[in-house]
């Protein structure tokens, strides 16, 4: 199992330690597109994120997260479902480059108006429900200290993210402190003193470290000294339900007169997916299958009639 999320828990249950590593999806997300190094650092950072908060949800729909900026980058967003597929997309202004130094407060909070938004979306909506949503102001140098910073004034609880993402590989350390429940045997230790012990170790943690070391590795050097419970891991895949079918069906819905003034500017119609970035590619004969009456489909300016 190569992309997998790894849960453990230190054995008096009062800190959860969890571990994400995302290789093939990274390369699947990344597969059909062009983002600058610093847009594919914070995407696979959000991308990590979402699978480590995903899957303490116990909650049919999906997780999305959203980065809404102000700046060059107007949007971040990454869906994550109950099975632990993801998908993941960026929006760019046009109007604006990329700077290679640029950071997540001058790409998207350069004017103090950027918002970190988390959505739950049912899977089975009843008719008129709307999804939760939580927004919160963009508080943070990095996506790990956003996160961290929700977490804390929506969730209650003290959580820690340690995240980061190249080109090959996207991963993730979440630390999250566990509310006393009720039923279980009370703690040897004052858990206060497992967190801070927990998250002691995990400040030695570098990028480095964490981009190139599997999670079994990670875990054994820091927490080696301590008794942990680990549970099976759960496979994680990427998943866009984008289909030549469904880009067929949106292109009908412009009419065929739009499709042939379109096609008598160009050889073909050409939409790439936002998400995955897949292109499709439909030329005129393509088209003219798309409506009832294809002998009724003439391209402006062009003598064929398909």
């Amino acid at each position: 199992m190569n992309d997998s999320l790894k849960k453990y828990l230190f054995e008096d249950r009062t800190t959860r330690v969890q571990t994400v590593n995302l290789t093939q999806t990274w390369a699947e997300a990344l597969g059909h597109q062009h983002y600058p190094p610093i847009i594919r650092r914070l995407l696979g950072e959000l991308s990590a994120a979402a699978v480590l908060l995903t899957s303490n949800i116990k909650f049919d729909g999906s997780l999305i997260l959203q980065l809404q900026g102000d700046g060059p980058i107007s949007l971040i967003v990454v869906e994550c479902d109950a099975s632990l597929r993801i998908r993941a997309t960026v929006k760019m202004r046009q109007e604006f480059i990329c700077p290679e130094n640029g950071t997540l407060q001058t790409l998207l909070n350069a004017n103090g108006n950027g918002r970190f938004a988390v959505i739950l979306d049912p899977k089975n909506r009843s008719e008129g429900m709307q999804p939760y949503q939580g927004i919160v102001p963009m508080q943070g140098h990095t996506v790990a200290q956003v996160l961290e910073h929700y977490m804390k004034h929506s969730e209650q609880l003290d959580t820690r993210l340690w995240l980061a993402a190249n080109d090959e590989k996207a991963c993730g350390l979440l630390l999250q402190q566990l509310p006393s429940t009720g039923g279980i045997p009370a703690a040897t230790q004052n858990p206060d003193d497992t967190w801070e012990r927990a998250v002691q170790f995990a400040e030695t943690l570098s990028t480095e470290e964490l981009l190139s070391t599997d999670e079994d590795t990670l875990i054994h050097r820091l927490y080696w000294e301590e008794t942990l419970i680990a549970y099976e891991p759960i496979a994680v895949t990427w998943f866009c339900p984008c289909t030549r079918e469904r880009v067929a069906n949106m292109l009908k819905m412009l009419g065929s007169e739009e499709i042939a003034s379109i096609l008598s500017e160009r050889e073909n119609i050409e939409i790439s997916c936002d998400f995955c970035g897949k292109p499709y590619v439909f030329d005129p004969v393509d088209c003219a299958k798309l409506f009832v009456n294809p002998d009724s489909f003439v391209v402006k300016g062009n003598k064929s009639t398909h």
